[in-house]
């Protein structure tokens, strides 16, 4: 129904409820002039008379009056309608409906979303873990998150923090091979391979030399398309891994893991939060987005420092280069 039949319609019912036209003219904040064109282009459009009209009196017709009957309860839906969609729009409370990748939901947005839970108990999470980008649309996502590079489909994305690439090893597997001092060493050395989970690739490892971010291919002695279970592998000391810094950080930290060719980490990834609108976001959305970039700012927890990444003096009187199989 287009905008000036609704106008229209609403002014016929507010003048027979109020019985005058100037009156239901105030109560849409129009003018009388307004409300008596309106008025007129609906009778003009139905092709029968609604009211009969004096100067002092407004009364319906009997068509009028069958048309009132008709149209109050359709009006009172779509206004309760309206208001329901302006009320969802401001308040934080209902489905809030979120695509993230596995290991990135449990390991960096559960705390966003455990905090936002908290402070809006009406909100109803609706998360689905899935590595993939699919119909917003008809999925009916509100946001997703993803671990990459900015997006080029369409969608706005926001950075929420840098993610590092850090090559690491378990202390018992440099104790058992050594450390190697560069990256043609690893050639000689166990490592880990991700394999993308939608595209089944084997995902090459990448370094920053110099200015450059290079991708090198990695033959793997440890394969998996979890990035949980490569890092298991690699604290057992199975392997050594290319691992995302929001998983290895903790494990940095702890003492399981050793960072390795540190002057090679890379941040040139990013953890993004993708929405479909800047404008027509609800409150919930909105809110979600801000508390999640507020936790998340310059990585926190995350994200290695400096002086975490600097190669302890252990390891430089480890033993580098080839590895013992």
């Amino acid at each position: 129904m287009a905008f000036n039949e609704l106008r229209a319609i609403s002014t016929f019912i507010q003048a027979a409820e109020l019985g005058s036209l100037r009156q239901a003219a105030a109560a849409q904040a129009i003018t009388p002039q307004a409300a008596s064109l309106a008025l007129a282009q609906l009778e003009a459009h139905l092709g029968v008379r609604l009211f009969h009209r004096t100067t002092r009196r407004l009364s319906l017709t009997e068509e009028g009056s069958q048309f009132l009957e008709a149209a109050q309860p359709g009006l009172a839906t779509l206004q309760r309608a309206l208001q329901g969609a302006r009320r969802g729009r401001e308040e934080i409370a209902g489905p809030l409906r979120i695509v993230a990748p596995r290991a990135t939901m449990l390991q960096v947005l559960w705390p966003v979303l455990e905090a936002f839970c908290q402070a809006h108990p009406k909100i109803e999470p609706d998360v689905q873990l899935d590595d993939r980008i699919g119909n917003w649309v008809e999925e009916r996502v509100d946001l997703g998150f993803r671990v990459g590079r900015a997006p080029e489909n369409g969608l706005i994305a926001r950075l929420l923090m840098p993610v590092q690439l850090v090559v690491c090893a378990a202390p018992s597997y440099i104790e058992r091979f050594g450390a190697p001092a560069s990256i043609d060493e690893l050639a000689h050395h166990r490592c880990s391979c991700f394999r993308h989970p939608t595209t089944g690739k084997v995902m090459p490892w990448e370094f920053k030399i110099g200015q450059e971010i290079v991708k090198r291919d990695i033959a793997p002695a440890f394969c998996t398309n979890d990035v949980d279970l490569e890092a298991r592998a690699v604290v057992a000391g199975q392997a050594i891994g290319q691992l995302v810094g929001a998983t290895a950080a903790p494990f940095v930290r702890s003492g399981q893991l050793v960072p390795l060719l540190t002057e090679h980490v890379t941040d040139h990834l990013g953890l993004y939060v993708y929405y479909g609108s800047r404008v027509a976001q609800p409150a919930r959305v909105r809110a979600f987005i801000d508390l999640a970039a507020q936790m998340l700012a310059d990585g926190g927890s995350f994200v290695l420092q400096r002086e975490e990444l600097t190669p302890p003096a252990r390891r430089r009187s480890g033993r580098a280069g080839k590895a013992r199989r």
